[in-house]
């Protein structure tokens, strides 16, 4: 089944259930999606995104919660804070296991041995091949600092 398929599914559940935090953060989720949707058929790519951009779109909203759960934190909001944290654990669901930061030292070492990269110059094309390897898996931005030490 799609991550689409998936989200849908989950969606409908939800909605049986009446569990209106999860309902409407699905429906976020699918409004994203939809949003790049549109924008790859006015730009003639195709119908629709694909696996790793609904990957990456449910990326960014985590990391958007996240950044909002801490800010009203901060701010003494705990209860948005909260509200926060239950999106970001509705969304999670969906991505890949995340990789701890030695898998992810590891993958930075490999890719650059098997790049043979040898300064900072060669850092895009690691990033680029970490990106292509390992998606929606990999914080990269721990994966940038890792291919940076190992580069400098």
């Amino acid at each position: 089944m799609s991550l689409r398929d998936q989200i849908k599914t989950k969606l409908v559940e939800s909605m049986k259930a009446k569990e209106p935090v999860r309902v409407s953060t699905l429906r976020l989720v699918q409004a994203a999606i939809k949003d790049r949707d549109i924008a790859a058929r006015t730009r003639d790519v195709g119908e629709g995104c694909a696996e790793e951009q609904i990957l990456q779109i449910l990326a960014k909203l985590l990391k958007q919660r996240e950044e909002s759960a801490r800010i009203y934190e901060e701010a003494g909001r705990a209860d948005l804070a909260e509200r926060e944290r239950e999106e970001s654990a509705i969304i999670a669901e969906f991505m890949p296991r995340q990789m701890s930061d030695e898998e992810i030292q590891a993958a930075a070492r490999a890719v650059v041995e098997e790049l043979d990269a040898a300064g900072l110059k060669d850092m895009g094309k690691c990033m680029a091949a970490l990106k292509a390897k390992y998606g929606g898996a990999m914080d990269f931005g721990k994966a940038g600092a890792a291919v940076k030490a190992i580069l400098s």
